[in-house]
């Protein structure tokens, strides 16, 4: 916890590490209350370093012992201050052994060594690994590791940690040991250890090289029958990997272990990966559509990790994204080659784009706005943002529009070759993408220095005597903390044009055929690009699959983008047509409000919905995609005031008024995709339930009799937890009476910690949830603030996802968030720190709501103790 002004770490600042580690040996004598660890490191003076002074980080930990090279050191021989220790003048090489203990138990910042239920878990990214021993604990330090586990045999039978297993075996006093060997260099952040009762489920698995591998999923006791899509997912990533990338597990054995107690999603410890029960356990029972795709995702995501992360690592925190934003781009291809087909990869492109405009472009534009390779931290835990993981995907992927994938995995050949076991930068994978295809690629550095989302402005002019269009591409990028003036991105804009007919047009570009769609490379603050032969104006369809994280801005007429929205062959374009048509809507909609004006939307629009619902050549899961409105968040950033009452008013009014005017067909579509027989996560059935429930939440917008029996009817029959689950949760967000199915709901899967989450946060984010009924529902005997999950379903629910309750007029939800804040930071940091991203946006409220977001926010500030983690969130939200 903070004592004194927290300390500002500049990337500038970087210099190498005094000594490399060689060889780590940890020993581990686990005991909930008082667990020992004795360490034995070779180290050596590293050449590159001036400086011959001995520095090891510690944090929440007991020294006991101390010995350099044989000898005990006394404490006049080692200065420790502020949870670092320095020997001065230390050897050329040096043998450390440290003794140090930690109470597991008392560990609720679930960083470090820690126990949950039964068991204990490790989490050491960032920084966790200095709660567990004194250690150089920074991603430049790697080494091989041997670790011996000890514990009762009896309460922890299960000891596993990174790596091969040597052997094992009984202790004579009831206890019992482990040990493991990491044969490959790492980070001490990539270190995991877990001593629990479990049970797993395992595979022999042979790979593309004939080699045999173990494969292994711990869970808890009464969860094993949760574990088979995870073990699939693995399958498909190993072999996703060799097939697409040529890389090979590297190890003879791969482990997931399943924990309910966890600040992130998942950690790719080598060769042990810890993940939150979340991305693991699914059943038909349990789990939805959207829960399996997030297992897919996850358990590929932290798999692919072994190469993109811990083979080649990061050289220092600044360059986070080397790892997160590349593997994430990663798990994203993998995703939509599991899907197989181009509506799938176009549907999955979709959901990538709306987590773009709802979370990461209001982080560009806000007071945590940073790079995607941040140029200084207070706390780095706070820097595993959206800007890290999806824009700097977007950056990756950048790479690909540009290069092509076969020029994209050149690139990745030569990173890997240069780099396997090193840990580098952000600029050795461009210098790679670059060296590997012979391109100049040193503007594009841009992508990773300047913060903010760049704003590309497109006018079009039609020459018909000389059959010509033009199209002159403008660039900008707003002010973000400390960057007022940025230079000119390198852009690709991907183009293609629309004939009258709704048909691609062939185009020419400088005399050379481009088929039917362009890359542009936009560099400069503006160009124009010609392309001939072009007979008659067309309607451009601009940025093409999304092809760079940027605002675009071209006059559309409604005519264009209907036209748009009927024809392109691009199908995000197409959707985002659609997109278009309703924000200009909901924004007018929205002043109507303000204005106190009648509220009316136009029969063009529904006839346009109309068409793409009807359509059944369109793929279900897309046609759900076009009928979801842009959601309160999204539409909050195109107001230069925000109004929360009179955005959720406005949406709610056009979801009703589409609701009527399409029940017909609603009712229709409803039925007709139904998917009945055996449940099946599969990407056509998931698209069919779906579309039949956004169906649905129409028909119940304002809930009718006939709407609410067939909900009511759909949650007492239902099969699987995504059609039960949606029934429920569009009853209670159309305020229909639903008391006797969440009672239903809740004894049905009281046991399930998951489920319960999911009955948590339907009612958190419910519209007509106010903070008298969140703290109605915090006296619920299942909820504590302890358990991450748990506390995420309700207060962020609430908070980040029910906008027209958490900005009441009174203030009184800004100060319930502030009280939770500070009792949240007492126990875990890291979520106290999330929580309290919820107001960094306060200024562009309505005046009569900043003064009270002003007061919770100085409430916070004003609190002792505070950690850095909050500290840093709510003095950038209140610095000018």
């Amino acid at each position: 916890m903070r004592t004194d002004s927290p300390k500002t770490i500049y990337r500038k600042d970087y210099t190498p590490p005094s000594y490399l580690v060689e060889t780590v040996e940890l020993g581990f004598d686990l005991d909930p209350a008082c667990t020992i660890v004795a360490s034995r490191v070779q180290l050596r003076h590293n050449p590159d370093s001036k400086s011959r002074d001995l520095v090891l980080h510690g944090e929440a930990i007991e020294l006991v012992a101390l010995r350099m090279n044989g000898r005990e050191l006394n404490p006049d021989q080692y200065i420790i201050d502020n949870n670092i220790l320095t020997i001065r003048n230390a050897p050329v090489n040096v043998l450390l052994e440290i003794e140090t203990t930690c109470v597991p138990m008392e560990n609720t910042t679930l960083s470090g060594l820690y126990t949950s239920g039964s068991g204990f878990y490790t989490q050491c990214e960032a920084e966790g690994f200095r709660r567990i021993t004194y250690f150089p604990d920074r991603p430049d330090v790697m080494a091989r590791y041997t670790v011996m586990l000890r514990a009762d045999k009896q309460q922890y039978p299960v000891l596993l940690s990174n790596g091969n297993l040597l052997e094992e075996g009984d202790l004579g006093d009831g206890r019992h040991y482990a040990k493991w060997e990491d044969p490959f260099k790492k980070p001490s952040y990539l270190f995991a250890l877990v001593a629990a009762r479990l049970v797993c489920q395992e595979e022999k698995y042979k790979l593309k090289s004939g080699r045999e591998v173990l494969l292994q999923v711990w869970v808890e006791e009464g969860n094993l029958d949760k574990t088979d899509y995870a073990m699939q997912s693995l399958k498909n990533s190993i072999r996703w990997d060799e097939e697409r990338w040529g890389l090979e597990l590297d190890l003879d054995r791969f482990m997931i272990v399943a924990v309910s107690d966890f600040n992130m999603g998942a950690m790719e410890n080598k060769g042990l990966n810890i993940f939150n029960t979340k991305f693991v356990l699914a059943n038909p029972r349990t789990a939805t559509d959207i829960d399996y795709s997030g297992i897919e995702a996850v358990v590929g995501h932290e798999y692919f990790h072994n190469w993109t992360g811990n083979r080649v690592t990061c050289r220092d925190w600044f360059q986070l994204s080397l790892k997160e934003g590349l593997t994430v781009f990663r798990d994203q291809e993998f995703s939509a080659d599991m899907i197989g087909t181009d509506s799938g990869r176009a549907v999955t492109r979709i959901d990538q784009v709306r987590t773009l405009r709802q979370a990461q472009f209001p982080e560009d534009a806000g007071p945590m706005a940073h790079p995607v390779r941040p140029d200084s931290f207070v706390e780095i835990n706070n820097f595993y943002t959206v800007t890290v993981y999806e824009k700097g995907a977007e950056v990756v992927r950048m790479y690909q529009t540009l290069l092509g994938r076969e020029g994209f995995r050149k690139g990745m050949d030569l990173y890997f070759e240069r780099h396997d076991g090193q840990a580098v930068q952000c600029d050795d994978f461009r210098a790679a993408m670059a060296d590997a295809n012979e391109r100049d690629l040193k503007q594009f550095e841009r992508w990773y220095s300047q913060a903010g989302t760049p704003v590309v402005s497109v006018s079009g002019h039609h020459d018909g005597a000389r059959q010509v269009y033009e199209l002159t591409l403008r660039q900008s990028c707003p002010a973000t903390p400390g960057q007022r003036d940025k230079k000119p991105f390198h852009i690709p804009v991907a183009v293609g044009l629309l004939g009258s007919d709704g048909k691609d047009l062939p185009l020419t570009l400088g005399g050379k055929a481009l088929g039917t769609t362009a890359v542009l490379e936009l560099t400069a603050a503006e160009q124009t690009f010609r392309f001939e032969g072009v007979a008659h104006a067309p309607v451009p369809s601009i940025l093409r699959d999304f092809s760079a994280p940027v605002v675009l801005e071209y006059p559309y007429s409604d005519e264009e983008l209907l036209h748009l929205f009927r024809y392109d062959s691009d199908p995000v374009n197409r959707w985002e047509a659609g997109q278009r048509l309703a924000m200009q809507r909901l924004l007018s909609l929205a002043q109507a409000v303000l204005d106190n004006k009648p509220l009316q939307l136009d029969d063009t629009y529904v006839a346009a919905l109309r068409a793409v619902l009807t359509d059944k050549e369109l793929d279900a899961a897309f046609r759900e995609q076009c009928l979801i409105l842009p959601s309160e968040t999204i539409i909050a950033e195109q107001m230069e005031v925000v109004h929360p009452q009179a955005i959720h008013s406005a949406r709610q009014f056009m979801r009703h008024a589409i609701g009527t005017a399409l029940r017909a067909e609603l009712l229709q579509v409803y039925g007709d995709n139904a998917t009945p027989g055996p449940y099946s996560p599969d990407a056509i059935s998931a698209g069919k339930r779906g579309l039949k429930n956004v169906a649905l939440a129409y028909l119940l917008v304002q809930p009718n009799t006939e709407a609410v029996k067939l909900a009511g009817e759909q949650f007492a029959a239902a099969s699987n937890m995504t059609d039960r689950a949606a029934a429920l949760s569009s009853l209670i967000h159309s305020g229909a009476d639903a008391g006797k199915q969440l009672d239903a709901f809740y004894t049905d899967f009281k046991g399930e910690a998951l489920v319960v989450d999911k009955w948590f946060a339907m009612q958190g984010s419910a519209p007509h949830t106010n903070v008298a009924k969140v703290r109605e529902l915090m006296k619920h005997p299942a909820f504590t603030l302890k358990n991450p999950n748990r506390a995420r379903s309700l207060l962020f629910s609430f908070c980040n996802n029910n906008p027209s309750q958490f900005h009441a007029a009174d203030g009184s939800a800004y100060e319930f968030w502030a009280e939770h804040v500070i009792k949240l930071d007492a126990l875990n940091p890291q979520v106290a720190a999330r929580l309290a991203r919820s107001m960094d946006r306060w200024r562009r409220y309505a005046p009569a709501l900043q003064i009270h977001m002003r007061h919770a926010l100085e409430k916070v500030a004003a609190a002792t103790p505070l950690s850095n983690d909050v500290m840093e969130v709510v003095s950038k939200a209140l610095s000018n």
